[in-house]
């Protein structure tokens, strides 16, 4: 990834994958939960005790706390060396440990995991937004580069503000987009639109190998965010890596909805991915495919599958997820927006609008990551007066879509009541929706480190489906799981045998493997993807013939809400 030397060193956070987007956060909601958390006198007293002494220890000079190697806030040597910023930072630290340790306390009693997952996401907007690096005299290093610059820094950083007041909402941005154009740096395999309508275009990738599988790949990323983050750039790119190992690779590419598209919802959605299905078979002459599905993909997919398996369809053979929930009953911080009031607000602005706007649910959920997404831009942008880093990766992040209203509806039906996992309660294409009845082979990929979507939630799905799973573990977070190419040495995932119902007695018995899960799931898929055939001279066929080159239209529609 290309990327200036202040670019946050942990990942961006897809806009809510997993559950898309159920709702935007309402700050009465969120903030009742800390409310809740801290609103028992017992409890509140004996930490205020506790973090008195504390900070007296601290003013004596005698406090041993200090930030944690991995705090990238605290780096400079001044809050170690300097008395004042030692204190200082030594105080922060307390409050906010004070704070995190009446959260675990309500957990402990027995609060409901919803309630404390809303008490965490305020904790951690509230925790990050008070750190004293945020300020000018509160950060050293913006300060001593204030000095360095003759107060040049603060002008500049003056301007980038005034920049993000006019055209990003206030938020400080992450990125440099203007680096990064799709077609010329980023989503560049290339490929052809074999297929469009109102709602999808499909596009074909061109094979690199000699020979392919007979059976193709559709793969379903989510309605949420450009499909390109799994073809970023060469190298780093999992349709560039599927197709290398002999794939034949159908990617849905969905369309940007407006306010006219409101009434888009699950039935929409699922019938475009039928519609793919069918024109991958025909184009390929192959009677069935594999699928694979990303993140909420992943619940539209299932949809399908379900109602393929209704009406006695075969032309899935296989399916894969990745770090997908189908069960919501379970801890996942996405509960800091599903109380009533978050709930509330965000189907009022949709049913304004018709649509949950992109650029607004990708300001809530940078939020769920505060340090890495809102306050590390801030500093280096407006107090150190840096430029915005080029990074594809946060370029991608950023250009997101829109959320028609019917689907936001129902999406937040299935994470309030957590429907899908009860049979008959909710119906696609005209098909209770019953996850046992799918009895297809699946390869199932969870995240060691994912702050959205657990992989102990994601390992759910080898229960609630019917056929022969195959769980797959990847050390990495959310979004750094899907874009993982081999090489990567920082990159480990665990495999096992057939999963039982307990996750973690899985995990115990896993092997432990280096490299990148892409390197599991090829074989897995290839096993399943029949013979190899002379790879064709040309895209589409005649029914569906190449309508213009990859990555079609729709990825570039910048639709507003």
């Amino acid at each position: 990834m290309s990327a200036a030397a202040n670019e946050p060193t942990s990942e961006p956070v897809l806009p809510l994958e997993g559950a898309e987007v159920v709702a935007l956060p309402s700050a009465g909601g969120v903030v009742g939960g800390l409310v809740g958390a801290m609103a028992r006198p017992g409890a509140l007293a004996r930490e205020t005790v506790h973090l008195g002494r504390e900070v007296v220890s601290i003013l004596r000079g005698t406090d041993r706390l200090a930030p944690s190697a991995q705090d990238k806030r605290f780096t400079d040597p001044a809050w170690r060396e300097n008395p004042a910023y030692r204190r200082l930072g030594q105080a922060y630290l307390a409050w906010g440990s004070s704070l995190a340790r009446l959260v675990d306390r309500y957990e402990a009693e027995g609060a409901d995991w919803r309630d404390v997952e809303r008490a965490r996401f305020a904790l951690g907007a509230l925790t990050s937004g008070m750190a004293p690096t945020n300020t000018l005299l509160g950060n050293p290093a913006a300060l001593r580069r204030a000095i360095d610059t003759g107060g040049r820094s603060i002008v500049r950083g003056m301007g980038h503000l005034v920049e993000d007041l006019r055209h990003n909402r206030g938020m400080p941005a992450q990125t440099d987009r203007s680096a990064f154009a799709v077609g010329r740096n980023l989503a560049v395999t290339r490929g052809a639109v074999v297929y469009r309508d109102d709602v999808i275009e499909l596009l074909q990738y061109r094979p690199t190998t000699e020979r392919v599988r007979q059976r193709p790949l559709v793969i379903v990323p989510p309605p949420i965010g450009r499909f390109y983050f799994l073809d970023l750039a060469r190298g780093r790119s999992f349709v560039e890596y599927a197709v290398g190992q002999g794939l034949q690779v159908f990617m849905i590419s969905w369309r940007n909805p407006a306010r006219k598209q409101a009434g888009w919802n699950l039935d929409t959605y699922a019938e475009r991915i039928r519609r793919a299905i069918g024109v991958a078979r025909e184009v390929t002459g192959s009677p069935d495919v594999n699928t694979l599905g990303f993140c909420a993909g992943g619940i539209l997919m299932t949809t399908v599958l379900n109602h393929l398996a209704a009406i006695a369809d075969r032309s899935v053979h296989s399916a894969a997820y990745a770090v997908t929930l189908l069960d919501f009953d379970g801890p996942a911080p996405m509960a800091a927006f599903s109380g009533r009031r978050p709930l509330g607000a965000s189907r009022r602005v949709s049913r304004t609008r018709g649509v949950i706007p992109a650029r607004s649910m990708e300001s809530a959920f940078s939020w769920m990551r505060p340090d890495d997404l809102v306050f590390h831009s801030l500093v280096h942008q407006w107090l150190m007066g840096e430029d915005p880093p080029a990074s594809d990766l946060l370029a991608w992040h950023a250009d997101g879509t829109n959320l028609p209203t019917a689907l936001h509806d129902q999406f937040r039906q299935i994470f309030r009541d957590n429907t899908l996992v009860r049979p008959g309660a909710v119906t696609v294409l005209g098909s209770p929706v019953d996850l046992g009845e799918i009895t297809l082979p699946t390869f199932v990929l969870g995240a060691a480190a994912d702050h959205l979507t657990p992989w102990t939630g994601c390992y759910r799905i080898t229960q609630l489906l019917s056929g022969p799973g195959t769980f797959v573990l990847s050390s990495d977070g959310h979004l750094q799981s899907l874009i993982n190419p081999p090489g990567n040495p920082k990159a480990s995932y665990w495999t096992g045998g057939p999963p039982g119902p307990d996750p973690q007695d899985w995990r115990t018995a896993a092997e432990w493997h280096a490299g990148s899960w892409w390197e599991c799931w090829a074989p897995w898929t290839i096993e399943r993807s029949r013979a190899e055939v002379p790879a064709p001279a040309e895209l589409g066929s005649a029914v569906h013939p190449p309508l213009e080159p990859a990555p079609g239209s729709y990825v570039l529609d910048r639709q507003p809400a």
